[in-house]
């Protein structure tokens, strides 16, 4: 099996770690897999680094300066793994072989990368490279950076680049866990993961895969996370599932807008549990919803609108806080979903500006980490489908 194991600076952060990180690639190595290592700076290098920074300077001088931390993890390494009689090479932007390159736009040149990984994957049967994760090389040879989480982008692209079974990520959580175990009791590892679901998680503060790394995750390439303790590359941890893919939908059936209006809703606690509870205790599903400081929107099939008008005008009876509530059919839905949406500035502007210039009314705009959800009238329905698809 051809894997590609990510070190992070955690898992790197004194000799001891170092060593146990070696003999993790040794054992693998000796059992008949191919593994080629991404490092990441040691500990909290990097940062030092960036706070020792308290003079003006360019571009290109602040990237040498943060490319020492992962220039002597690669080394680090490459000597441990010497050290066990595992013949390894360590790689850096500069160093012939080196293969993640930038273009003039500090975008990276995805052609000459993965020529030159495919390049460095040839040898893997002979040695164990090992790369510095976050820097790459300019197309004049100097040494720029992917930015934040790069050592985990370093790693998911090798790992598509050079036709690697899988990525490891190892760091220091047991994988995806059900909450943060600083916080709540009983958290567990999560078996298993979408990649859109940990996207979604990961542009909201999960710390456990960059999200530009997961942009280079396909369907055929396995991800997972372990913890440097595990001491074992090919078992245990979060197994990351799936690939982004950029698809625009249409919902086939209509959908009816029921808007429940009160004083400062978003002040008041448990307003919106106890209007969603109604509508789920008769069996509503709610396909979305939208809420302002006085009201909330509930998106459902147009066919149960009758039903969820009387069950909520119940709620506005009952609590002196609301006002009333309106029904508004029939709507349609267009959702636009894609990896790459959250690395698009101006992605939503980008989406409505055609719509606006075709006079079609947007009811509402509903937005995740991953996802666009544009809510019109339902006679809109195929323009808006039309417009967007043109988009992606």
């Amino acid at each position: 099996m051809r894997v590609v194991a990510k070190f992070g600076g955690t898992s790197l952060g004194s000799g001891e770690r170092i060593n146990r990180a070696a003999d993790s690639v040794a054992a693998a190595v000796e059992d008949g897999h191919e593994i080629a290592v991404v490092a990441s700076a040691m500990g909290s290098t990097t940062d030092d680094l960036l706070d020792d920074i308290t003079f003006e300077t360019d571009e290109a001088d602040r990237a040498q300066i943060v490319s020492m931390g992962e220039r002597t993890s690669v080394r680090m390494l490459k000597a441990a793994l010497s050290a066990r009689g595992i013949d390894a090479k360590f790689l850096e932007p500069g160093k012939e072989g080196w293969p993640v390159v930038t273009d003039e736009y500090g975008e990276v040149n995805v052609e000459e990368s993965q020529k030159r990984a495919l390049e460095v994957s040839e040898t893997m049967d002979e040695e164990v490279p090992v790369l510095t994760g976050f820097l790459a090389e300019g197309p004049d040879g100097a040494i720029t950076t992917l930015g934040r989480g790069g050592s985990d982008t370093t790693a998911v692209m090798m790992g598509k680049y050079m036709d690697a079974d899988e990525v490891v990520i190892v760091t220091d959580v047991e994988g995806v866990m059900t909450g943060d175990p600083r916080v709540v009791e009983g958290a567990r590892n999560v078996g298993k993961i979408s990649v859109d679901e940990l996207r979604n998680l990961s542009f909201r503060g999960a710390e456990v895969v960059a999200p530009s790394a997961l942009s280079y995750k396909d369907g055929r390439l396995n991800v997972r996370v372990v913890h440097y303790q595990h001491g074992d590359l090919l078992s245990g941890g979060t197994s990351i599932e799936g690939e982004f893919k950029s698809l625009v939908g249409l919902r086939e059936r209509p959908l009816a807008c029921l808007t429940v209006a009160g004083r400062a809703i978003r002040n008041q606690p448990g307003i919106f549990h106890h209007l969603s509870e109604a509508l789920s205790e008769s069996d509503i599903n709610i396909d979305a919803v939208a809420s302002g400081m006085d009201t909330i929107t509930f998106y459902i099939d147009e066919d149960e609108a009758e039903r969820a008008e009387n069950i909520l005008h119940r709620e506005v009876i009952a609590r002196d806080e609301l006002s009333s509530v309106t029904v508004s059919s029939p709507i349609a839905v267009v959702r636009v979903t894609g990896g790459e949406l959250p690395n698009r500035p101006g992605v939503v502007s980008e989406i409505i500006n055609p719509l606006a210039k075709e006079r079609i009314h947007l009811k509402d705009v509903i937005t995740s980490a991953t996802s666009v959800a544009l809510f019109v009238d339902w006679d809109d329905r195929e323009k808006t489908l039309e417009l967007t698809q043109d988009l992606f």
